[in-house]
């Protein structure tokens, strides 16, 4: 129906259209000598004017068929529109008894009833748009469906809640198989976008706030947001073997930290470090306080030694140098300390 006026509408602007194009070519036919103008000339017009002509007489044609079956078009129109008004109360019934926002189901549950309800609900959206076509077509009067407005309205909230939420989720669990060697390299992109999943969970709508899926996402969010300073800190490689020792007896848990080929962020997070925050931080700053009097410390005992002079003596009568004089329990002992010191 849409076609037919579009094809109504343009009928005089088209016969506009073709005037100006028949007047010059009558123009050249009575100025120009006969074999000036060839058959490639006047084929194109002659061609569309005749295929407009053609589109025309369907048009009409198909406006004649449609009329004649008016009556029947028009009661399966109303009978549509009847059957789709009981179908939105039942389907709304149905959204409230079985849908995403039933109160007490797992997210991950309320996200797969979304996904079937908005299926289910774009059914019927299409239905209808097309009935309200139909009303506008026949000029009947535009039926409402509140119910179906309604189950949009928390439908659209529902896709908001959810589509961030699957986010999260997915990008949280390809953080979770980062090999332990490689997360220095990915540390920096993880907080960038955990920083913004915190910012999109404030701007959701503030009804939605009171919802179990909603509760659950941002916990996951201020969790890692927590998570990601500590594992950054752990990553360091001021971290010796002694400090993961430390970590593993505080949380009472095994960590792989010297098997680089399967040691992963997820086996971390298993450990539940949250639950150990502060002293996991004591841990690591003293790590760095180590490291830092470690280098101190190395570069003074390598200074002594680079710069230590010894005096050699004669043994016993041979008269080259051939002992190493001084305080030799002195020297003795300076060297064994700094080698325990280095180690």
């Amino acid at each position: 129906m849409q076609a037919l006026e579009d094809i109504r509408q343009r009928q005089s602007e088209m016969e506009l259209q073709f005037r100006p194009v028949k007047e010059m070519v009558t123009l050249l036919e009575n100025y120009l000598p006969p074999e000036a103008l060839g058959e490639e000339d006047m084929d194109p017009t002659l061609i569309l004017q005749k295929d407009w002509g053609g589109l025309i007489a369907q048009a009409v044609q198909c406006r004649n068929e449609l009329q004649s079956r008016q009556a029947s078009f028009k009661k399966s129109l109303v009978d549509g529109i009847t059957f789709l008004k009981n179908d939105v109360v039942i389907f709304r019934e149905d959204f409230k008894k079985n849908g995403p926002m039933v109160p007490g189901i797992e997210p991950k549950e309320a996200l797969n009833r979304l996904k079937q309800f908005m299926e289910e609900f774009s059914v019927r959206k299409r239905k209808y748009e097309t009935y309200k076509a139909g009303e506008i077509l026949y000029g009947l009067p535009h039926q409402s469906y509140p119910e179906l407005v309604d189950t949009e309205n928390e439908i659209m909230l529902l896709d908001k809640l959810y589509t961030l939420y699957s986010k999260v989720k997915d990008t949280i669990g390809k953080w979770r198989d980062i090999l332990w060697v490689d997360i220095q390299g990915e540390i920096e992109k993880m907080s960038e976008q955990i920083e913004t999943f915190g910012k999109d969970c404030t701007k959701l709508p503030g009804q939605l706030k009171q919802w179990d899926a909603f509760k659950e996402l941002r916990e996951e969010i201020d969790s890692m947001t927590e998570i990601i300073p500590l594992v950054e800190a752990l990553a360091k490689p001021t971290i010796r073997d002694r400090h993961w020792e430390e970590v593993m007896e505080l949380c009472k848990a095994e960590i792989p930290y010297n098997q680089e080929e399967i040691f992963t962020l997820d086996q971390l997070l298993k450990v539940k470090l949250l639950q150990h925050k502060e002293d996991i931080e004591e841990i690591t700053d003293s790590a760095d306080k180590q490291f830092k009097l470690e280098k101190q410390l190395n570069n003074d005992i390598t200074a002594y030694w680079e710069n230590a002079e010894f005096t050699i003596t004669c043994f016993k009568g041979i008269d080259a140098p051939s002992m190493l004089g001084g305080n030799i329990q002195e020297i003795q002992e300076k060297f064994e300390n700094d080698i325990m010191t280095l180690n």
